[in-house]
């Protein structure tokens, strides 16, 4: 072979392989690969990957089907979260562990982004049903013993707008090259929150009974709050692991025939034993409100979303509150 045609195929083979780097490149990476992101609770890594788009790569610290209340990391996940370009959770009273974690990572490069960030904290008074119906049964502690203190603000979807929003700017300081993108792409997020809430707003102005019932842990005072409903849970706190006292038990059933109330809602990865046996006292039927914190693996597989998981808390709400409209979204 000539020098000449040797230069020639040294000069082919530089082309050639630039050209399928390139080519080899995911959409929208920067540099040579996607934003990571390492999330905690499902709403999070839902939002974030609503956000990056295919800029980048969301994953989420919990297993489908794991109860979050009492997720303690692993090896494997300290390590992904050091891996990471940007982390998010959502403050102390849902995830303790991440200040002991933060101190052993070295990473200069991760962003921690904490979701909460500007959203007060109801606490339990704040959060209590409406006329005081069933006080006694909605104070307490939460899961780590942070009294009054509730950590599930992304039920009210002004707080999701709110943590999107933190999200966005996560993603804009970490990749501003991009930042267009990111905040076009959250933009039409916020649009679909904005239409579900008005939908929220409409179907449960027409409900005949305003008092939620549940058989679970305090979840859903931020939902009841921004609706306008009543709540009453069996646990005294936020933490699934609590056990109600007979008192407890005896109070749900009188608010049940009290306010004639033929439905109790279940929350989802909770063994529903507690609202079972209220259930075969009262004859009320068991409906599913989803608190979204994480997926059952049937749900994981399913491709559920936040958005689809509560347009389903509203149809049965619709149901159990017997609102005059039929959501069947």
């Amino acid at each position: 072979m000539t020098k000449r045609a040797f230069a020639l195929l040294v000069i082919c083979a530089v082309f050639w392989t630039y050209s399928c780097s390139c080519a080899k490149k995911e959409p929208g990476e920067s540099g040579n690969r996607r934003v990571r992101v390492v999330t905690t609770l499902f709403p999070l890594y839902d939002f974030a990957r609503a956000v990056g788009g295919d800029l980048a790569r969301v994953d989420l610290l919990l297993s489908p089907g794991m109860e979050p209340h009492s997720f303690e990391p692993k090896p494997a996940d300290i390590r992904a979260i050091s891996d990471a370009d940007i982390f998010l959770y959502t403050g102390r009273f849902m995830e303790p562990w991440v200040d002991d974690v933060l101190k052993g990572i070295s990473n200069e490069r991760l962003s921690v982004v904490d979701a909460s960030a500007g959203i007060p904290l109801a606490n339990s008074t704040e959060s209590e049903p409406h006329g005081g119906v069933g006080r006694d049964a909605v104070k307490g502690e939460d899961h780590r013993g942070h009294i009054g203190k509730d950590p599930h603000i992304w039920l009210d979807f002004g707080n999701a707008e709110v943590m999107v929003r933190t999200i966005l700017a996560g993603f804009v300081a970490k990749d501003p090259a991009n930042g267009e993108t990111y905040r076009k792409n959250a933009e039409i997020y916020i649009s679909q929150l904005c239409r579900l809430d008005r939908t929220f707003r409409d179907v449960l102005a027409t409900c005949k009974k305003k008092t939620i019932v549940h058989g679970g842990h305090f979840a859903f005072g931020y939902l009841a709050r921004r609706y306008g409903l009543g709540y009453v849970s069996a646990f005294k706190g936020f933490s699934p692991n609590a056990e109600p006292s007979p008192q407890d038990i005896v109070q749900i059933v009188k608010t049940l025939q009290r306010y004639r109330l033929r439905s109790i809602f279940i929350e989802e990865l909770v063994m529903p034993s507690v609202a079972e046996t209220i259930s075969r006292e009262t004859s009320a039927r068991l409906l599913l409100l989803h608190a979204a914190h994480n997926l059952s693996k049937s749900e994981w597989e399913g491709n559920a979303t936040f958005l689809s998981l509560m347009e389903n808390n509203l149809r049965n709400l619709a149901a159990g509150l017997e609102c005059d409209v039929d959501y069947q979204r």
